[in-house]
């Protein structure tokens, strides 16, 4: 693989305000999986997308990559995870600052291949004081080959957990997708996800199955979270029912996304709380 050494450092400053708009679509695309909040968690990742004309846009409707982030040589770009530091709430009609700073650049080799792995630090601010802090995980890979797939084991019951049920469905996925700027076309593009991309149907995308989880911890937490991480197990094609769980352990919550269907966890969080 080639050195893309030049790319770590390499960042930018964009501001946004909370506007009462963004903060009422934003509820009504997410209704009945929100925290009770003056501007719900989450909906910081509506804010300063990456924005460009038609002609800059990759063949997967992302900005073209070596625009603001490095071109390797893999094309299959997905949101593999992260983590959240929470310093303080939005209010409404803030003015966010998000600083964004490329922080590394990686290869491994997974068991369907290269991987490429692309590491973003984002700092949100309000007025100079910082409200979120946040490393943001980028997976790259090849185009699937015939065959690849596996099946996940379905992961243990949990009993006794907090639960809420879903069943994504195509409007949920547009109006996500549009609040976010999101043009990946794994998300609206039936042919595109399945002939290309390889996928089974469109797919969730895996911000919004963190924001449901982030949601369910700050909704059964007696503390205030400060730490969410998270990471991508495994797609959750739309239209499947799922459960949201969360369950308390030592300082904290384990959270994850679990289809009804096979009982296969899509993605698992961990929600720290503060005493």
């Amino acid at each position: 693989m080639d050195d893309y050494s030049d790319w770590i450092g390499w960042g930018y400053t964009r501001s946004e305000p909370v506007s009462e708009r963004l903060i009422a679509q934003y509820r009504a695309t997410l209704a009945g999986y929100l925290a009770e909040a003056e501007v719900p968690v989450g909906l910081h990742w509506c804010l300063v997308p990456d924005a460009v004309e038609p002609d800059k846009l990759g063949r997967d409707c992302h900005p073209k990559t070596g625009l603001f982030l490095p071109a390797l040589p893999l094309p299959r770009r997905m949101w593999a995870g992260g983590e959240l530091e929470f310093h303080a709430p939005f209010q409404a009609e803030d003015v966010v600052t998000r600083e964004t700073v490329i922080e590394d650049v990686a290869f491994k080799q997974g068991r369907s291949g290269p991987l490429g792995f692309v590491t973003q630090r984002h700092v949100y601010s309000v007025e100079g004081a910082p409200r979120i802090t946040e490393r943001q995980d980028i997976v790259y890979r090849e185009d699937p080959k015939p065959g690849q797939a596996r099946v996940p084991a379905p992961a243990e019951d949990w009993p006794g957990s907090e639960t809420w049920h879903l069943t994504p469905d195509p409007t949920l996925l547009f109006r996500f997708s549009a609040l976010t700027f999101n043009g990946h076309r794994i998300h609206y593009d039936h042919p595109y996800a399945t002939q290309v991309e390889g996928y089974e149907g469109l797919v969730v995308h895996g911000p919004m199955q963190a924001v449901w989880m982030m949601n369910l911890a700050v909704h059964v937490a007696n503390r205030t979270v400060r730490r969410f991480s998270y990471r991508g197990l495994s797609p959750l094609i739309c239209g499947a029912a799922v459960a949201i769980e969360a369950r308390e352990t030592a300082g904290g919550l384990d959270l994850r996304v679990r289809r009804a269907a096979d009982g296969v966890a899509t993605m698992e969080a961990r929600a720290h709380l503060v005493d």
